[in-house]
């Protein structure tokens, strides 16, 4: 077998006898958020038979979990704040319920079951949101989901994560296995991604995935989009990158406090409104550093478009981030920009 031969060629003339070899070497595409979600908690579940898999319709006929562990996926159909509801009973009988829905009909559909279960009761329930931000950019404004941080970050006591990559969301599934509490994860639709590196396989409370000069402007990315945005945006600029994956009051205070340790000034990348977000929370906790955001703008998109050109419409994309670090740099914040 020759170098240049490509992995279909090798699967259709090789021995039989080596092709699970070739196949088992060749790399692998990272899964998405909500498949990685799906494919991590199911290997969890077959040693831990206290978690148990809610979804609200949208699992498919394959589910992972159910297809493992029948006897504990329930398909609640469209009924979110119910499935909350249910969450909240079965965590009180010592289960560690994982529930999913479309952001937003987890975060806005079921706010009032969100706020008693995962606040008041502080049961030890996780949501798992897709389609957050405008991920389901051809469903329209229904199934868009910019306000999930504003709603989540205001009840007290839970956990809010945007992982970046399939490496991330396995560990913050992990990480909210562990530690029992409430939890809010969220997560794109399709798109997949490499994480960044994790030390010891855990993500940092900040991820400097690159280091520059101390008196020049910092991003700071959340989430998938966030994220992937702020990587160009870093290798356009030479700018500092920060990455952040928890978003909770918590995480975000004691993550503020290393942000000022090293910079001044800061350009936050997040596909959310900018009420409410990550960068008017930090925004409150470095006073005396300067904060400005990059989000989803105040519109409300009513024509089609895939992911990023419903974003680009929103007034997220590449352009509008490297406009931010040069207005930053000069002393010229983009319009909007929180400070």
């Amino acid at each position: 077998m020759t170098a240049e031969m490509t992995l279909e060629t090798a699967l259709t003339t090789a021995p039989a006898t080596t092709l699970a070899t070739v196949a088992e070497t060749a790399p692998r595409a990272p899964l998405s958020g909500r498949d990685a979600y799906r494919d991590e908690l199911t290997a969890l579940a077959a040693d831990r038979t206290d978690l148990v898999c809610l979804e609200a319709d949208l699992g498919g006929k394959k589910h992972p979990f159910q297809i493992a562990h029948p006897e504990r996926f329930f398909n609640v159909g469209i009924a979110e704040g119910a499935m909350v509801d249910m969450a909240a009973g079965l965590a009180a009988g010592g289960y560690k319920p994982f529930v999913s829905t479309f952001a937003p009909f987890a975060a806005l559909r079921a706010a009032e079951s969100l706020k008693l279960t995962l606040g008041y009761l502080n049961a030890g329930v996780t949501v798992v949101a897709p389609y957050a931000g405008v991920s389901g950019a051809w469903f329209g404004t229904t199934h868009h989901c910019l306000e999930d941080f504003a709603v989540l970050r205001s009840v007290p006591g839970v956990t809010i994560a945007a992982p970046y990559g399939e490496a991330e969301m396995r560990a913050v599934v992990r990480a909210a296995v562990r530690d029992g509490g409430p939890h809010y994860i969220r997560t794109g639709r399709n798109a997949s991604y490499e994480s960044l590196e994790l030390p010891d396989g855990e993500p940092p409370l900040v991820n400097w995935e690159f280091t520059g000069d101390p008196d020049d402007v910092c991003l700071v990315s959340v989430g998938e989009e966030g994220t992937r945005l702020a990587l160009a945006a870093r290798a356009a600029t030479g700018a500092s990158h920060a990455h952040l994956v928890y978003l909770d009051h918590a995480h975000l205070s004691a993550a503020a406090a290393e942000l000022a340790g090293r910079h001044t000034r800061f350009v936050v990348v997040e596909e959310h409104r900018s009420q409410g977000g990550v960068a008017e929370a930090l925004a409150l906790l470095l006073p005396g550093c300067e904060v400005t955001s990059v989000g989803a703008g105040q519109g409300w998109p009513s024509t089609g478009g895939d992911h990023q050109e419903v974003m680009a419409a929103l007034g997220l994309d590449l352009p509008a981030v490297l406009a931010a670090v040069d207005g930053a740099r000069h002393g010229r914040p983009a319009p909007g920009g929180a400070r």
